[in-house]
């Protein structure tokens, strides 16, 4: 039993409590396990201290300098998003997702040229931030993955803008229940964008 204590008291002698600080850091990131944060701070303090540190300074650049654009919530550095503020975009034609993810992955797709706003929830909601969203619309595009949660969200929306002159749409089932924007092809987004249906 002594052994047995005094083992566990070395062990924890044995722990560098820098490095585990680094190792729960990583690990708290979406889909890294314990072996692969393990991997990351070995390679960040180990073998590329210099990579590390610039990975260190991109992301409090990015925490210090990015915000929420104030039309549409997609990631800006200005007031405005790059997109809100792009004078070559249709404007009649507004598309709604749960992500500013969802917009970097449909603007790879290049099957888009309107513009973006982002409802994560409906609980989060601003209506009358979405209704200075839809001024001048023409069409609304739902690009939600399927799901009975995002199918109450667009009727939900739809009631809030029936009064509206706007026609609504959404994407084409290609795409899979249950499955991000992110982790679609891009084959299966432009074919779902393309045959975007009346709701």
């Amino acid at each position: 039993m002594r052994n047995h204590a005094l083992k566990r008291i070395t062990m924890k002698q044995h722990k560098i409590e820098a490095f585990e600080n680094l190792v729960e850091a990583f690990g708290s990131l979406p889909s890294v396990g314990k072996k692969t944060a393990v991997r990351l701070a070995y390679h960040a303090v180990m073998e590329d201290g210099f990579g590390a540190l610039k990975l260190a300074h991109a992301i409090e650049h990015a925490v210090g300098s990015i915000q929420k654009c104030s039309k549409c919530h997609n990631m800006s550095e200005d007031e405005l998003c790059s997109i809100c503020s792009d004078p070559y975009r249709d404007t009649t034609k507004l598309c709604i997702v749960q992500s500013a993810k969802d917009i970097l992955t449909i603007e790879e797709s290049g099957q888009f040229n309107g513009v973006y706003y982002v409802i994560s929830q409906v609980q989060d909601m601003d209506e009358s931030h979405l209704f200075y969203a839809v001024e001048g619309v023409e069409e609304i595009i739902f690009a939600f993955p399927p799901s009975i949660a995002t199918d109450t969200m667009i009727l939900y929306i739809e009631d809030k803008l029936s009064g509206l002159p706007v026609r609504f749409t959404k994407i084409a089932q290609g795409v899979p229940t249950g499955v991000e924007l992110e982790n679609i092809d891009m084959m299966s987004l432009s074919r779902a964008f393309e045959a975007r249906v009346k709701i």
